[in-house]
């Protein structure tokens, strides 16, 4: 009766303890750094990129990593490799918010809003975000916009890995998704203004093309976390003029960029997935 009495006691404030455990190690790995006023991206700012690994010393891994993020994939870098297959998605609908974090426009699904399969691991999407211009470019061309769609893996051990969805878009015709958004983000001039946007289907976020890139990075954005799996479509995807400045006034005052400068490769693979014509 003594130990029934103590569980009664105790075990509600252990269960509360593990709750709290869970969530606050949730994103451990995955997690980008949130204020914007820690970091810039203007070239000649004392925080701007060429800084960051000097901020703050967990951020040490922007300045001294060799696995860093974007990169640029020139022709004679990359290796076709049809077994990697193609790209698995299991996305469905969820709540979502829309956010404006100072340094991006962020859409963060609250529930399971699925996942991608890579190598036979599940990467669960959690949010997805934009840089203007692109932060990747491809044999040296850099675009007009860039999309990134943020996964993360169970956790093994205690930690989990990262999986990035990267889309490029140039001036065009306008976006779907961003027409779908713009009444939201014509409202979040203000930094760290968060909407409801209700129900969101990821799956009305369009690939295009069957063909994309995949190699080993980064994050963009401090802490610079490296293992992150990057798959870039190489279609090019179309955004309007007015969509872009929308994004570029929402977050930066029509600044000049939001965009990471191109790292070194140091040797890494690109492979890129190119399924065989049918005869």
């Amino acid at each position: 009766m003594k130990h029934q009495k103590i569980l009664k006691i105790f075990l509600p404030n252990l269960l509360l303890l593990a709750t709290i455990l869970i969530l606050s190690t949730t994103w451990t790995i995955a997690q980008e750094v949130e204020d914007e006023h820690e970091f810039d991206y203007t070239k000649d700012s004392k925080i701007g990129p060429s800084h960051w690994g000097k901020i703050k010393k967990e951020w040490a891994t922007c300045k001294d990593g060799k696995m860093q993020s974007p990169i640029d994939m020139s022709s004679h870098r990359v290796k076709v490799v049809p077994k990697l297959g193609k790209l698995k998605r299991h996305y469905k609908p969820h709540n979502a918010t829309i956010k404006n974090r100072g340094h991006d426009i962020e859409v963060k699904w609250k529930e399971d809003a699925g996942s991608i399969n890579i190598n036979g691991t599940e990467f669960f999407l959690h949010q997805c975000h934009w840089h203007a211009p692109s932060e990747h470019t491809i044999n040296g061309r850099r675009y007009d916009l860039e999309l990134h769609m943020v996964h993360e893996s169970a956790k093994v051990n205690g930690k989990s890995k990262l999986a990035v969805i990267g889309l490029m878009y140039k001036i065009g015709r306008p976006d779907r998704l961003l027409s779908k958004l713009s009444k939201y983000i014509k409202t979040m001039m203000d930094n760290e203004v968060e909407r409801s946007i209700g129900v969101f289907d990821p799956s009305e976020i369009k690939l295009g093309g069957k063909k994309y890139y995949r190699y080993i990075g980064s994050l963009t954005v401090p802490p610079c976390t490296e293992g992150v799996i990057w798959t870039i479509n190489k279609k090019i995807r179309s955004v309007s003029r007015a969509q872009l400045e929308l994004l570029r006034e929402a977050v930066h005052d029509h600044a000049e960029k939001n965009a990471r400068p191109v790292q070194l490769l140091n040797r890494r693979e690109i492979q890129l997935y190119g399924p065989k014509r049918k005869e």
